[in-house]
């Protein structure tokens, strides 16, 4: 079992890759690993430990760029659940979460009666885009379509993935964590999101 400074050193390493590189957490931790030398089977930190480090180090080293780039990706995420509003989307992920930075992805989950009909929507609107999957929250592969999208604000294209999952899955709770935060947030949840950091920047010149 690792000790707790070993299990924090893990984390800080791959809380790093995590912002500086854009990586996903699992990899990043992986990558630790290596980096610091460790045997491959060391504990590694869970997904929540590995968030409070990308939180410190966003506050520590980007606190002058980050808020803006978190804004920027939301309202471009926004902008997507409306497109995609007959799917139910709901935006997940460190968009969600609050530690996306300019090289984060868009992860939005839609929830549709008919597994192809968001594919179908996207065929008629003449958006080109990628077929992947993940595990979905049943235990079985669901359809990640993936599209690449540009943003002016930020100079670069980001991708926007869009996980296909049942309509039933909706019902399935997503409890808050011992932060109060949750893993998915609908269309007006992060509209919300975006209205409150709105409040203390209004009196600013």
């Amino acid at each position: 079992m690792a000790t707790p400074s070993v299990k924090t050193e893990i984390a800080a390493t791959a809380a790093r890759l995590v912002v500086e590189e854009g990586m996903e957490y699992g990899p990043a931790k992986r990558r630790a690993i290596k980096l610091l030398d460790l045997p491959q089977r060391s504990e590694l930190p869970n997904n929540d430990e590995i968030e409070d480090e990308v939180f410190s180090y966003l506050q520590l080293f980007c606190a002058d760029t980050q808020p803006q780039e978190l804004r920027t990706l939301r309202e471009l995420a926004l902008v997507w659940m409306k497109r995609l509003a007959e799917f139910r989307p709901h935006v997940t992920g460190a968009v969600w979460r609050g530690t996306a930075t300019r090289l984060s992805d868009i992860h939005l989950n839609l929830y549709c009666d008919d597994s192809k009909s968001a594919e179908i929507d996207l065929i008629n609107k003449h958006v080109d885009y990628d077929v992947g999957s993940r595990p979905g929250p049943r235990g079985e592969d669901v359809d990640v379509l993936t599209i690449s999208v540009p943003c002016a604000e930020l100079s670069v294209h980001v991708l926007v993935h869009l996980s296909i999952l049942d309509a039933d899955d909706l019902r399935i709770g997503h409890r808050a964590d011992r932060k109060g935060r949750t893993e998915r947030g609908d269309l007006a949840a992060l509209q919300r999101l975006l209205q409150e950091d709105d409040a203390p920047s209004s009196p600013q010149q």
